[in-house]
């Protein structure tokens, strides 16, 4: 079997499980972020009175940090009763950050787990050896009360990057590539498992930003076998013990990719779709309003030193916006402590609570009509960050801080 597989046999009380089959899982940890007040409606529609394991549940407020309206308010106000009354262990407020980030920080994830939230990019937590995945409010209403959720288990893709990435190009720049080529429909409620010498090598920032665009490609769940740097990492933090799962030696994947990363150039994702892909120098000229450093994809300290390194000692365009948040109090704080954030400051830029910022399109630096935005984010369809009618393009911190100084979306490696 696959590492999944033996995750989910081992959380369903099976010897072996195979492609196809539906199982129920018991699940290791649960979190709800402040877009899915609906858990708490459903979970009372089921009847439901007490939460399975009060430590094995968080309510994170990130999407909302702090809550920019009446409404978001209220269900602040609605999650933070709900987390009283059942006693939860964790709970992670306005002050706190991204999910993905808080959660590996507390010591919430590691290698064996499964892991459900309700949010998409719950994939990103395949980097530590995890099974992560996203699901709706009623099914995270059930788990609230069960502890459990039916799963199928699904085909397994193997995405092999093998090579140096030179220069310049970033785990982002990575991932935009393989999305590129797979596609945005390339992977639907499959597995992704990232593997190769790229991948071995590859910190935890950067395991973290792969796993997470795993979801772009239509992923289920990503993974990748933990490294010294995942090992080091998490038992360092983790809350209770784990046991790795290996992949056995002959596995058959059902489907397999191969990229060279050796002379990749950075990468762009153009509007309006996350797999329209080009090498930043086959795309045009383009002048930019506003540019974002942050978010799960790209909040952490290690891209927000890779914008500070480009624009320490200089100031951004004039009439730019950059906005730079980092992923986690934690980061905000080191950042702070590093020069790093001083530095932005200093360029120009706009440093804003952690969270998950204008991402989603609620607050903290919406697009207008018209205007155009390179940010480090994972997503660009139209009406994403604010107005359906802007245009946003993905790429590295790197690009995003070049294209704030230039003006124009900037290739990192000429300033």
């Amino acid at each position: 079997m696959h590492a999944i597989e033996k995750i989910l046999s081992n959380a369903c009380g099976r010897d072996c499980v195979k492609t196809g089959e539906i199982v129920t899982a018991k699940i290791d940890f649960a979190e709800v972020n402040d877009l899915y007040p609906q858990t708490i409606y459903s979970f009372r529609e089921m009847l439901g009175k007490r939460v399975w394991d009060r430590d094995r549940l968080a309510f994170v407020f990130d999407h909302y940090a702090p809550a920019p309206t009446i409404k978001s308010a209220q269900i602040h106000q609605e999650m933070r009763k709900f987390v009283e009354e059942n006693g939860l262990t964790y709970h992670f407020d306005t002050n706190a950050g991204v999910c993905h980030q808080v959660m590996p920080e507390a010591g919430l994830v590691y290698p064996g787990m499964i892991l459900a939230a309700t949010d998409s990019h719950t994939t990103t937590h395949g980097a530590f050896g995890a099974l992560g995945t996203g699901v709706g409010a009623t099914d995270m209403a059930a788990i609230m009360i069960f502890g459990e959720l039916w799963l199928r288990v699904p085909e397994i893709v193997e995405i092999r990057i093998e090579g140096t990435a030179p220069e310049g190009v970033m785990p982002k720049d990575v991932i935009l590539f393989v999305l590129g080529r797979i596609r945005a429909d390339g992977a639907v409620y499959k597995a992704v498992a990232f593997t190769g010498s790229y991948v071995d090598r590859l910190d935890v920032p950067g395991r973290m930003v792969l796993c997470n665009m795993a979801v772009e490609m239509g992923a289920k769940t990503a993974y990748m076998q933990p490294n010294d740097r995942v090992l080091d990492y998490v038992s360092r933090r983790a809350v209770r013990p784990f046991q790795v799962q290996h992949t056995d030696d002959g596995y058959v994947y059902g489907e397999s990719h191969v990229f060279d990363v050796g002379d990749l150039s950075p990468q762009v994702a153009c509007p309006h779709s996350v797999d329209n892909v080009k090498p930043i120098e086959a795309v045009e000229r383009v002048k930019v309003n506003q540019c974002l450093v942050g978010t799960c994809t790209g909040g952490r300290t290690e891209d927000i030193a890779a914008a500070a390194a480009i624009l320490k000692g200089r100031k951004i365009a004039k009439g730019v916006r950059l906005l730079v948040i980092p992923a986690s109090s934690g980061i905000f704080q080191e950042c702070m402590a590093l020069g790093y954030l001083g530095q932005l400051i200093d360029a120009g830029a706009t440093v804003s609570t952690p969270g998950c910022g204008p991402c989603l399109g609620a607050h903290e630096g919406i697009l207008a009509p018209g205007e155009t935005c390179v940010t480090a984010s994972n997503r660009n369809f139209p009406g994403r960050m604010g107005s359906t009618q802007a245009d946003i393009y993905l790429a590295s911190p790197a690009t995003v801080a070049a294209s704030a100084l230039t003006g124009y979306l900037t290739d990192p490696r000429t300033v």
